[in-house]
């Protein structure tokens, strides 16, 4: 683990931007089925996919997204992905994404925690007044994550997603500025070191 202490961070794991090296990792993760189910690919990951991926996201990078990798505090591991899309600063809007590609660290609260970050980072420095994300309805584990982290169902999608034979619905969540501010927990700058 690094001693700096990192800009982007929770109580347990800190966002970090994507590096090239990162690509083998990110294929691995999403060429898994159980790792992807809940998200919109469709196919197994190349390393060729993936670096073109990566030339546009960092072409993206801070103007209409923001792509972090999750990391352990305790030890500086990747564990996952997460960050804000369709950035619309004019309205003070973005979409959430996030994956926990490590297996071996689902249900510990990590997913949680990065989005507590990140929510820090788009109200906090960005000054969004809305962050939104869609969730598929069988995805129950991520919606409770959502919930616990503030955010409210606006809404559903009647069958907007087909996947695994099936049309799924997909409901649309979002937590706003002063849902935000109104949160019983510490900001991300005012933990410790």
């Amino acid at each position: 683990m690094t001693t700096e202490r990192p800009i982007i961070r929770g109580k347990r794991v800190f966002l970090r931007p994507a590096e090239r090296s990162d690509i083998p990792t990110f294929v691995r993760w999403f060429s898994d089925a159980e790792t992807t189910r809940y998200l919109k690919l469709r196919a197994p990951m190349s390393l060729a996919s993936e670096e073109k991926w990566f030339e546009a996201m960092l072409e993206r990078q801070g103007k209409s997204d923001y792509h972090f990798v999750i990391c352990l505090l305790a030890d500086g591991r990747a564990i996952g992905t997460a960050g804000l899309h369709e950035l619309d600063l004019s309205s003070g809007n973005a979409a959430f994404g996030i994956s926990i590609g490590e297996k071996d660290e689902w249900n510990k609260g990590y997913g949680t925690d990065a989005l507590d970050a990140i929510c820090d980072f788009g109200f906090g420095e960005l000054r969004l007044e809305r962050i939104w994300l869609e969730v598929y309805a069988p995805n129950v584990r991520a919606r409770r994550s959502y919930e616990k982290a503030g955010f409210t169902l606006e809404g559903t999608q009647r069958r907007s997603h087909f996947a695994e034979g099936e049309h799924l619905d997909t409901h649309i969540m979002s937590l706003l500025r002063d849902e935000w501010q109104a949160m019983p927990r510490r900001k991300s700058w005012e933990l410790d070191a």
